[in-house]
């Protein structure tokens, strides 16, 4: 009987990456996403369903937990990747655009995990994996309230680790540095209208700060992620940090060689951020 992956933010990038390589290796997937009629996922050798959901949204968590478990029987894997990116000056951030930010990326890894834990539990396994970011990490300029959602979930992954274990439920956690999706872009909501004010200088050298990294090609595809995901969900390890990306393990190198402090000077002075 073929495993099941249970997948939130298929839409597109890393969720949708990760729909079609567990397809491929013969999985079935439960793909959700906001909008499940603009999907289009290849079948593979596995069997997709799409199922809207809104990780925000407590009635809609349980019934497409509730419809993914009445069509494959069970969640073997669940992939908690529903999130986006908040850019901008803490300062500038409104009450309702912070409790947006937490409300999906923090509140969404709970409500979902939370609904597939009692089969989990009562089968005796499973493996959760979140997907965080190399900023959940080391914090990058002006993402304060994205990398807070982040460091959040790394540190609810570590702890969660500890309590799944004697049910045989293994939690892992992604970080993963720079990914060449839709981010940046249609994903990306900010803080701040028109450029910034008193912020547009540092504002417009991270974003030439980012756009450098990229363009240098230190970004991984989601495929590369995607793949990760997959031997994560199958190494069978108590392995529950997993740092991604060639710009995300050479930073963390620089950190253990270096000290928090140097790293953080390093950071500001990369960014022209210096006082």
């Amino acid at each position: 009987m073929a495993s099941t992956v249970f997948i939130t933010g298929c839409s597109s990038g890393i969720g949708a990456a990760a729909v079609r390589h567990f397809a491929a290796q013969g999985w079935n997937v439960a793909a959700t996403l906001r909008q499940p009629a603009a999907a289009s996922f290849e079948q593979g050798t596995g069997q997709v369903a799409a199922f809207a959901l809104d990780v925000t949204d407590p009635a809609s968590v349980d019934a497409a937990v509730q419809q993914a478990l009445a069509r494959f029987g069970a969640i073997d894997v669940l992939i908690n990747n529903a999130g986006y990116g908040l850019f901008g000056p803490f300062e500038t951030a409104t009450p309702e655009v912070v409790g947006r930010q937490f409300a999906t990326n923090v509140g969404g890894v709970f409500a979902v995990t939370r609904a597939v834990l009692p089969g989990m539990r009562e089968r005796g396994s499973g493996v959760i994996i979140n997907v965080a970011s190399l900023t959940g990490l080391v914090a990058m300029p002006l993402y304060s309230l994205y990398a807070a959602s982040k460091f959040a979930v790394v540190g609810f992954s570590q702890s969660l680790s500890h309590e799944l274990a004697p049910f045989g439920i293994r939690v892992k956690v992604f970080t993963p540095g720079a990914v060449a999706t839709d981010f940046s872009g249609r994903s990306l909501v900010r803080t701040f209208e028109g450029d910034g004010g008193p912020y547009a200088t540092s504002i417009n050298k991270a974003l030439a700060a980012f756009g450098a990294n990229r363009s240098a090609g230190n970004a991984m595809t989601p495929e590369q992620l995607a793949q990760a995901l997959y031997g994560a969900a199958t190494d069978g390890s108590a392995q529950v940090l997993y740092v991604t990306g060639d710009d995300a393990l050479a930073i963390l190198k620089m950190r253990q060689e270096l000290g928090d402090e140097a790293l953080l000077a390093g950071v500001r002075q990369r960014f022209g951020l210096e006082s």
